[in-house]
């Protein structure tokens, strides 16, 4: 362990426009949830895109170690990248909650953490907690190189263009847990196939592909199982790479995605690896957790066991 001195408190960064609003409309009848079971928290409310990456890494150099994320997966993501974006202290020490306030709630989904207030809090005052992997992705945002961390799921192709659709619509003030499933039926109509490469710990695979998702937990997209059997503890990443199909093929194939069998499909290949490179032509674009980032080349690797989280249950391989 450090030797910094650390605070007692949880610093909870509030996403405020979360959920349509919910964040600042619910924080009031969360703040006194806290109080009512003696947990204490410093709030802080983002007021941009970004801001709780800032909000994270502060906190930490100021002697913070508990960290709650009160908003959706975007949110969490944002409090990830904050931690990675500071060397004061090891990432392993430090320890996340979260109370979900977004609409999809994908990653709480996968430990049990519920949506009712009163049971969120109550996972973070009896404090399970484990070592959870990271995933990280380098990839590019015109000729600029960049780099994103992510706890959850990341997706190119199809799926980030659904994300993208989505973020710009949420950025408007429409979201809802049909605003997805909406933008992916939509754009259907125009997403091309792509050929891409794609290197899996060395081995080399070329593909017209619909989508590739890279997996360090279960659920994206308000509950669809892209990569189903993902571990968020075993220091491997899971990889569903859907290949070319057509839209009546796709629309029929809906269910797969929500039910866990997507990796029976004949179309569709699974992977479990340490490291995945992709470059396309024309570029796929690249989302982490929900957030739009850039495109490809892009090349994917995982930190294992690299921050605490706070589960209510955990999946048991």
């Amino acid at each position: 362990m450090s030797d910094h001195p650390c605070r007692e408190e949880w610093l909870t960064i509030v996403n405020p426009n979360a959920g349509s609003g919910k964040g600042k409309k619910d924080w009031e009848r969360i703040a006194e949830l806290f109080k009512r079971e003696n947990i204490p928290v410093v709030p802080v409310f983002t007021e941009r895109k970004g801001q709780a990456i800032t909000y994270a890494k502060e906190a930490i150099e100021n002697g913070f170690r508990q960290i709650i994320s009160a908003g959706g997966d975007g949110t969490l993501n944002e409090v990830v990248n904050g931690i990675f974006s500071q060397e004061k202290v090891p990432s392993n020490e430090i320890i996340i909650g979260m109370i979900p306030v977004g609409t999809g709630n994908d990653w709480g989904r996968m430990f049990g953490i519920p949506t009712v207030y009163e049971g969120a809090i109550g996972v973070i005052r009896a404090k399970k907690t484990m070592l959870h992997d990271i995933g990280m992705v380098s990839y590019y945002s015109g000729a600029e190189p960049q780099t994103r961390y992510f706890i959850n799921i990341a997706g190119l192709g199809f799926e980030a263009l659904v994300v993208k659709k989505t973020n710009k619509q949420k950025d408007k003030g429409r979201s809802n847990q049909a605003l997805y499933f909406y933008n992916l039926l939509a754009s259907l109509i125009s997403y091309k196939i792509t050929k891409a490469e794609i290197i899996i710990d060395g081995r080399i695979t070329t593909a017209n592909i619909f989508s590739v998702n890279v997996g360090n937990g279960r659920y994206c997209g308000g509950g669809m199982r892209q990569t189903p059997d993902a571990l968020p503890d075993d220091g491997l990443l899971d990889v569903t790479v859907i290949k070319e199909m057509g839209r009546i093929e796709i629309i029929k194939s809906l269910k797969i995605l929500y039910d866990g069998t997507i990796l029976s499909h004949p179309k569709v290949d699974g992977y479990r690896c340490k490291s995945v490179k992709v470059t396309a032509d024309p570029v796929l674009f690249i989302e982490s957790d929900g957030e739009s980032l850039g495109h490809t080349p892009a090349e994917f690797g995982i930190i294992p066991a690299a921050v605490n989280i706070v589960y209510g249950s955990r999946i048991i391989p």
